[in-house]
């Protein structure tokens, strides 16, 4: 079964800062020329995660403050006695909604939900340039 690859860099501002990826994974798969099978979307680090929403500001808020509530900011976090960086949320947060996603594909259609988009939220505490694969099989 064939296996294709893609990436892309984006900047972020940290804090919860949502980007949607939907129309990147689109591209990623009709570029790969494959009719059906799944993607699997990754984001590498341990401060940022993918998942799936409805991408309008109302959600993005709401998890936003999800996890605020879950993994606050002014907590005192053992990471921070290693690294003295002030992300100890980001990791604790990144680490709930985790680094991959994969979506089946048929005829070339991601098999999302009406109102279901694919994002990158990144979790850190400053601006980053991230890296997103995509990697496509099928056939």
């Amino acid at each position: 079964m064939p296996v294709r690859s893609a990436s892309i860099s984006l900047d972020t501002r940290g804090e919860n800062d949502t980007h949607d990826l939907t129309g990147h994974v689109r591209q990623a798969v009709a570029q790969s020329g494959l009719s059906d099978g799944t993607i699997t979307v990754f984001v590498p680090g341990s401060t940022a995660g993918v998942t799936t929403l409805e991408f309008e500001p109302g959600v993005v808020a709401d998890l936003g403050e999800l996890f605020e509530a879950i993994a606050p900011r002014q907590k005192l976090y053992r990471h921070e006695e290693a690294w003295h960086d002030g992300n100890g949320h980001s990791h604790v947060r990144a680490a709930l909604l985790g680094p991959s996603l994969t979506i089946p594909f048929t005829g070339g259609e991601l098999l999302l939900g009406t109102w279901q988009q694919v994002v990158l939220v990144d979790f850190d505490n400053r601006s980053r340039r991230r890296k997103v694969h995509f990697q496509i099989v099928g056939e």
